[in-house]
């Protein structure tokens, strides 16, 4: 049964070439929400109260752009049912002769635990800049910037049955950016004519819904493959160089990804976990500069 597990791993492995073109793992922000994400049902969450963590992603964006990001997450268990989260993030992307770095948002959320199979969370992804970064003077689009700029809203739910693991989840921009970006202020030899314009960006929700099943190789090595749907929930708009609001043909819709999860716990209170993800099915457009082709995530964790 191991080398059945392992097996599946080289496979989906293997398989990353092929979608490099693609739309992997991007959405904005809930998919890596704690209590939203894939977990081990034999944790003793109640043996250790308070949970650190620190991580590193690297992906694969549209327009030669790679993505480098970083958090730093505390989860605090206030009771057997309750629990809190707080997680700062920041990215650096680089391409076409432009590297930035800025920091992103934090997000705060709760999560009650209704009983053993079913577990509600509510939260917030608060930005921290307005989604307008400029280099040299120059307004970069939606794929050099490090946060959306909106204030979103966050709630899902999660359900068990046995060890198969579902999660539904809505993130609602309540706010929007000040982005300013017009590819036609750009002429045809730059490398930003080739991106979306984002003037004045308006972007619509998320729904997400994930399926994952952990399966305990060792007393030390869990891994957890899953499917991850995100159905953006209608067209972006944009305001175009006449003034006039437009919406993006083929930015709404459904993204498909894969993910595996392999965690090790080297000791009781301290553990790694890398997470990978590459797209089976994608949007035709994605303006808000969030598509990873592939993206890979290493998370350390300690608990006391």
């Amino acid at each position: 049964m191991k080398t059945f597990y392992f097996s599946l791993l080289s496979i989906f492995l293997m398989t990353i070439p092929g979608f490099l073109h693609a739309q992997g793992c991007s959405d904005a922000g809930f998919c890596t929400v704690n209590s939203l994400k894939p977990h081990n049902s034999a944790d003793s969450s109640n043996v250790y109260k308070n949970e650190l963590k620190a991580g590193f992603s690297l992906g694969n964006a549209d327009n030669s752009v790679t993505v480098y990001g970083q958090y730093l997450e505390y989860n605090r268990q206030i009771s057997s049912t309750f629990g809190i989260s707080a997680k700062a993030t920041s990215i650096a992307q680089t391409g076409n002769g432009i590297s930035v770095f800025g920091l992103s948002d934090v997000y705060l959320n709760s999560n009650y635990r209704l009983d053993k199979n079913i577990t509600f969370t509510l939260g917030a992804k608060i930005p921290l800049n307005n989604g307008n970064k400029a280099d040299n003077g120059s307004i970069l689009p939606m794929d050099y910037q490090s946060s959306l700029g909106t204030f979103d809203l966050i709630a899902g739910i999660g359900y068990q049955i046995k060890k198969l693991q579902l999660v539904a989840a809505l993130q609602q921009p309540l706010t929007q950016n000040e982005n300013q970006f017009n590819a036609k202020n750009y002429p045809a030899s730059s490398p930003l004519a080739g991106f979306q314009s984002t003037k004045d960006f308006k972007r619509t929700g998320d729904v997400l819904l994930r399926a994952s099943y952990p399966v305990k190789i060792t007393e030390k090595l869990l891994l957890t493959p899953g499917l991850l749907n995100i159905y953006h929930l209608s067209k972006d708009k944009f305001t175009n160089s006449a003034g006039v609001e437009e919406e993006i043909d083929g930015s709404e819709g459904l993204t498909i990804n894969g993910n595996i999860f392999l965690d090790y716990n080297l000791n009781k209170t301290n553990a790694l976990q890398l997470n990978v993800g590459v797209p089976f099915l994608v949007r035709d457009t994605r303006p808000d500069g969030l598509t990873r082709s592939f993206i890979a995530n290493l998370e350390y964790r300690f608990r006391f």
